[in-house]
C-alpha cells in the first residue's frame, strides 16, 4: 500500500512532476504542456488527484495543468537552490 506521507514517496512525487515539466513540449495550435507517461502510474495518479496533471486512459502523454506548471516551476527553483545552481 502506498503511504503518500512517506518522505520517499513525497520526494519521488516532486521529482516526477519536475521531470515531466523539464521534458515537456508544446504543440502548435494546442495550448499547454504535454509530457510522456514514463513514470510510475501511482505517482501520476496522485499528481492528477492534486490537479497537477490531466490525462485520458488511452493517451501515452499527460497534460500539465496550469497548477502543475506553477508547482513544477516552484520545485525547479527549490532543487536548483539545493544544488547550488
Amino acid at each position: 500500500m502506498i503511504n503518500v506521507n512517506d518522505p520517499d514517496y513525497v520526494l519521488e512525487e516532486e521529482l516526477t512532476l519536475l521531470g515531466l515539466y523539464l521534458a515537456s513540449w508544446t504543440e502548435k495550435d494546442v495550448p499547454g504542456f504535454r509530457a510522456w507517461k514514463n513514470h510510475r502510474f501511482e505517482i501520476l495518479d496522485t499528481l492528477a488527484e492534486k490537479g497537477y496533471l490531466q490525462s485520458s486512459r488511452g493517451a501515452k502523454s499527460v497534460y500539465i495543468t496550469p497548477e502543475g506548471l506553477t508547482k513544477a516551476k516552484e520545485l525547479k527553483e527549490k532543487y536548483a537552490k539545493t544544488a547550488g545552481l
